[in-house]
């Protein structure tokens, strides 16, 4: 629900965020990076990430009065881009530290940039390599998938964009997987890789926690495997509210702008769940 404690709660919190960060910006600028960054982000939590309407929202309620014009509103923002990713580690990194928890989630999800029917004249990409299949739905999309890290209560710490067709096995090597030693990181049988696994057991202390298939080399007990399940669900419910999030289709002119919309979903979703 949007109200005004919730609001202000969230651009408190990304200004902070900012300053932890040690953001500079010009001063005489009439609109702070803050403001921009916390307005995208209201775009994205409360407007299925429609920012005409997050803009005319804060200019009528006089939270950013003077609020620059479309146009130049989305430049501003093209050009924070890099400073979302930081935003967002900084925040999973100190929710890392601070929580203490030692047991995460990893899951993927696909994200496509057009139907099927449309791809030949797919504006925003191009390659085979884009084109991915999802067997949950037994149904292949073009685009890219999302490789999201979560807590176990929820919280989005790491993401990650890989090709379509690149398989989750593969991805584990994408994303970075800065965990305290003695995290334990649970996925589906998707992310089978026995030789990551014992990389990150030997070198970095992390142990993967991975749902077996019936006919796989490693065996899981009972009790493994119900608490694998388990922690499954916790993702799944993440990336149900992530999905609530967007629209049915994601509007962007440019592969940049495609991602930095999915990015503001993220780091809105963050964001809420902790605020």
């Amino acid at each position: 629900m949007l109200t005004d404690d919730k609001v202000i709660g969230i651009y408190c919190l990304i200004d902070d965020i900012l300053k932890g960060i040690n953001h500079k910006e010009d001063s005489r600028r009439r609109i702070s990076d803050s403001e921009v960054i916390f307005t995208a982000v209201l775009s994205a939590l409360y407007f299925g990430g429609h920012q005409t309407h997050a803009l005319q929202y804060v200019r009528q309620t006089n939270l950013v009065p003077g609020m620059l014009d479309k146009s130049r509103f989305t430049r501003r923002l093209h050009h924070l881009q890099d400073v979302l990713f930081a935003m967002f580690y900084q925040v999973g990194h100190c929710f890392k530290q601070v929580s203490g928890t030692l047991d995460y989630v990893i899951d993927s999800f696909p994200v496509a940039v057009c139907d099927n029917i449309r791809i030949n004249n797919c504006r925003l990409l191009k390659g085979e390599q884009w084109r991915g299949y999802t067997a949950s739905m037994r149904r292949y999309f073009y685009g890219v998938k999302i490789q999201l890290l979560t807590t176990s209560d929820g919280i989005p710490v790491e993401f990650c964009f890989v090709p379509g067709s690149e398989h989750d096995s593969q991805s584990l090597q994408q994303i970075p997987l800065n965990l305290p030693e003695g995290s334990r990181v649970y996925g589906d049988s998707a992310y089978t890789n026995y030789d990551i696994e014992d990389m990150l057991k030997e070198t970095e202390g992390i142990s993967l926690q991975i749902q077996r298939k019936s006919n796989a080399k490693r065996k899981d007990s009972p009790s493994a495997a119900f608490i694998k399940q388990s922690m499954r669900k916790r993702i799944e419910a993440v990336i149900s509210q992530l999905k609530a999030l967007f629209l049915r289709t994601i509007h962007a002119v440019t592969f940049k702008g495609f991602l930095l919309k999915i990015t503001l979903f993220i780091f809105a979703l963050q964001l809420n769940n902790i605020n």
